[in-house]
């Protein structure tokens, strides 16, 4: 019943998107720069954002005008985090402004996003100035999901873009969500941002619940460097406009939707793994086995977290000692002497570890296994029913490369 699709955020009904070049980026006026996304009508809205104690502006602006639990449109830009800038929160307020006067709604229903470089004023008149043709821009296609996409990009390599479609109600429902992250990604989110859209008609409250209950397994369960970011945000709109009844409740419908609007998370926060600095190799880190998924959960963190794993996956190197030591000040109990430990890709699958100990295996496959760009390290703690998969990816002398000049 449920299937991808094409259209990104334009895929449900009643959502325009567009995506273009006004000057943010000084250094490459190639490339888009900031983002529009409008629904036709109303939407019940919910966010989720950083953890790190240091927000960025646009933060702060969307709690305010997330109070009522609804949205109208979402505008973000790149190049220019707007955080612990100059005039920060007014420039925030500013775009949000500029939005809602091309729009032809309330500033309130506005929400507002940044990424790039942290402590430089945001140059918001050269957005204030290019809001009519963006607005103008606006289109219900793919191209258009496709401008936006690219135009909240910074250091990611490839565009972020997933849509599904199932059905909830007796309606066709559709979803679809872009998101931009490549560095600075860590539990709990890192800098990324993603945007969601939906024509499923479901309660400010109920919505809200969703996401928080997937954000949780799934932005949450990624990592890239070991650091979280002052910007991090996931928006998600709902116009009902699909024409199902609305969600109020806990339910069949509720749990459709959850189904879904996970399947569209985690292909998006595997893409943001996936595309980490420099990355070479998507690694997997699923473990089974364990006490509780909680357990579960903290222990394929710490080991797609862990820098001596990245290197290891990176060398194409089966160095599963990394991987129990990983596992061993992960802070989770268990018994060592219980656990195994296997390296998979398309290229086969080996066994390098049973019961807390070594096997012996042949170091040529295991090579050519983890020499595959998507690489899974699958894990058994033998003690109870708890699983959980997190997503990390490898490091390389690349990463160096790209933040030891990022700002200049």
């Amino acid at each position: 019943m449920l299937k991808y699709i094409e259209g990104g955020v334009c895929a449900a009904q009643g959502f325009r998107a567009a995506g273009i070049h006004v000057g943010v980026k000084t250094h490459a006026a190639w490339k888009k720069d900031v983002a529009l996304i409008v629904s036709d009508v109303d939407c019940a809205a919910a966010a989720m954002f950083t953890t790190n104690v240091v927000k960025a502006a646009p933060i702060h602006v969307d709690r305010k005008h997330l109070a009522d639990g609804k949205a109208r449109a979402i505008v973000a830009n790149s190049g220019n985090a707007n955080a612990c800038a100059p005039q920060g929160e007014e420039n925030a307020i500013k775009m949000c402004a500029a939005a809602a006067k091309a729009i032809g709604c309330p500033p309130e229903d506005v929400l507002v996003s940044s990424t790039g470089v942290i402590g430089q004023t945001l140059k918001v008149q050269v957005i204030e100035e290019g809001m009519p043709a963006l607005y103008e821009a606006l289109e219900h296609s793919v191209e258009a999901s496709d401008a936006a996409a690219h135009a909240i990009m910074t250091t990611d390599t490839v565009k972020k873009e997933v849509a599904v479609e199932t059905v909830i109600g007796g309606k066709t429902v559709r979803m679809g969500g872009i998101a931009k992250g490549s560095g600075m990604i860590h539990p709990n989110m890192g800098t990324m941002l993603c945007f969601l859209t939906t024509d499923c008609a479901i309660s400010p409250v109920m919505i809200r619940a969703a996401l928080k209950e997937v954000v949780s397994k799934t932005f949450n369960r990624i990592s890239v460097d070991g650091d979280t970011s002052t910007n991090d945000s996931c928006i998600v709109l709902a116009n009902g406009l699909a024409g199902n009844a609305e969600i109020t409740e806990q339910g069949a419908d509720y749990q459709a939707f959850t189904e879904a609007l996970m399947t569209l998370c985690t292909e998006l926060a595997r893409k943001m793994a996936a595309d980490g600095e420099g990355a070479k190799h998507l690694i997997t880190c699923t473990v089974t086995g364990a006490v509780d998924e909680k357990t579960a959960e903290t222990v394929a963190r710490s080991v797609i977290s862990s820098t001596l794993t990245k290197a290891a996956i990176f060398g194409a190197d089966a160095n599963w000692g990394r991987v129990l030591c990983a596992m061993g000040y992960s802070g989770a109990e268990f018994d060592p002497e219980a656990v195994d430990v296997a390296f998979a890709s398309a290229a086969g699958e080996i066994a390098v570890c049973e019961q807390g100990r070594g096997l012996s295996f042949d170091e040529d496959l295991a090579k050519k296994i983890l020499t595959e760009h998507d690489v899974e390290i699958r894990i058994s703690m033998g003690a109870g029913p708890g699983a959980a998969t997190c997503w990390g990816c490898d490091i390389t002398y690349d990463y160096i490369k790209i933040n030891g000049d990022y700002r200049t």
